[in-house]
């Protein structure tokens, strides 16, 4: 075990964890609480009579580097982080949309507009906003690229800034990856959702977007980021409304509102089968929630988990089997309007068919109402039974126009019971 000098721990310590780790491939040891410890262990493929002279060696070797780091951080407390957009205005975000300083007026005056979303204040998103990308011009983030974000937050906790926008700016990137966490303050997740959004709006509006294999802004992860942001912080908002906001900042930078939009829209609900493909949630699952298209991710969310917990229901083949019967039945003839007369249900089944409709539908309602969709089919499970006896006892194409237009409105009622969560009807078995 060799050591280094405790003053170096006053450093970031993602900075001396990623040379000590990455670059020189040593161990660094890091207590219960998540801080490093001004320890290493170095391995040596050599048998040493004297390990001393290893270990000694070995810190002769990180001093220099830890030194750096140092020098780094003391030297970037200098300037401001706010001073730091003149920088930014020099530092090309792409070529037509403009430099990382127009990027980060943009997303300041969007992450205002999200924030009646997020319950973010909204003088934090914008000051966050604007201090967002200001360590990318710093000397320990030009030393490590990956500190972007996380140095900001240690220079604006040094420069006093309150919790709530010092930690958006470390967080401003979350989710990196597949899986990772997300932001824990209401203003990193409403940076970290304007920044998205606008690089994802504005590379559509120049045409680029993704193709192929193509992907330089990495949009494909970065909605799948989006939908998470959403989904997880339970935001109530459409994918259409969060693209207008974004649109708004470009102005006539963007040429084509309209086409803009409909495509970043469709790009983002396009990202739904991958992000729920990673979670293991079947692709029939999927459809039968897509055949409504939801408009809101959280309420495409609400579906899909109601209808993954359907299918586990002994009920559910032999409904989704029923639904795509009634489905064939109706798209063959035209519900005749009105409402079913009860007077003309001549048979048994249809009449308790009619019965338990009449009795489960006011039960259901306020569950779709209040969005429970998962506890809605639950109780529209309870209809197999009768579901089947009508099916097995009931001719609907009965020769009779009376009957056979009462039994398509009750088909129709039954269907539009089921379709108000999801078309189940494309379930297989």
């Amino acid at each position: 075990r060799a050591t280094f000098e405790e003053r170096y721990l006053a450093v970031p310590q993602e900075a001396l964890i990623t040379t000590m780790q990455d670059n020189q491939k040593y161990f660094c040891l890091i207590n219960a609480e998540g801080k490093l410890q001004p320890y290493f262990i170095t391995v040596s493929n050599i048998e040493s009579k004297d390990p001393t002279q290893i270990i000694e060696g070995n810190e002769k070797v990180v001093r220099p580097r830890l030194s750096d780091a140092e020098f780094f951080f003391l030297q970037d407390q200098k300037q401001p982080l706010a001073s730091r957009k003149e920088k930014l205005a020099n530092m090309v975000f792409q070529a037509q949309l403009g430099t990382l300083w127009d990027k980060s007026t943009r997303i300041a005056k969007l992450a205002v507009a999200l924030s009646s979303i997020t319950g973010a204040n909204p003088a934090d998103a914008e000051k966050a906003a604007l201090l967002a990308k200001c360590d990318l011009t710093s000397e320990l983030v030009g030393e490590f690229p990956e500190l972007q974000g996380i140095a900001g937050t240690y220079y604006a906790r040094i420069e006093g800034e309150n919790t709530e926008v010092s930690e958006a700016l470390g967080e401003q990137y979350l989710p990196k990856f597949a899986g990772d966490v997300l932001p824990k303050t209401k203003t990193g997740t409403t940076i970290a959702l304007s920044d998205r959004l606008d690089t994802l709006v504005g590379i559509f509006g120049i045409g680029q977007a993704p193709t192929g294999s193509k992907d330089p802004f990495a949009l494909r992860r970065s909605a799948i980021g989006i939908l998470r942001l959403i989904i997880e912080n339970e935001l109530d908002v459409t994918i259409e409304e969060l693209v207008n906001l974004a649109l708004q900042g470009y102005g006539d930078i963007v040429k084509d509102h309209d086409k803009t939009r409909a495509d970043a829209v469709a790009f983002l609900e396009g990202r739904y089968r991958a992000k729920y493909e990673d979670q293991g949630v079947a692709v029939d699952v999927l459809q039968a929630v897509q055949a409504l298209a939801p408009k809101s991710p959280l309420d495409f969310d609400k579906r899909v988990n109601a209808v993954n917990h359907f299918r586990t229901l002994p009920e559910a083949a032999a409904l989704a089997a029923a639904n795509k019967r009634v489905a064939n039945i109706l798209a063959k003839e035209a519900t005749p309007e009105g409402s079913v007369v009860e007077a003309n249900l001549v048979e048994d089944a249809e009449k308790a068919l009619f019965a338990e409709l009449q009795a489960v539908t006011p039960v259901v309602e306020p569950l779709l109402a209040a969005k429970d969709y998962t506890a809605a089919l639950s109780k529209l499970a309870a209809l197999r039974a009768p579901i089947d006896a009508f099916f097995d006892g009931v001719m609907v194409m009965a020769d009779d126009a009376g009957l056979k237009a009462n039994r398509l409105r009750l088909l129709a009622q039954l269907r539009n019971l089921f379709t108000a969560v999801a078309d189940v009807s494309v379930l297989q078995g």
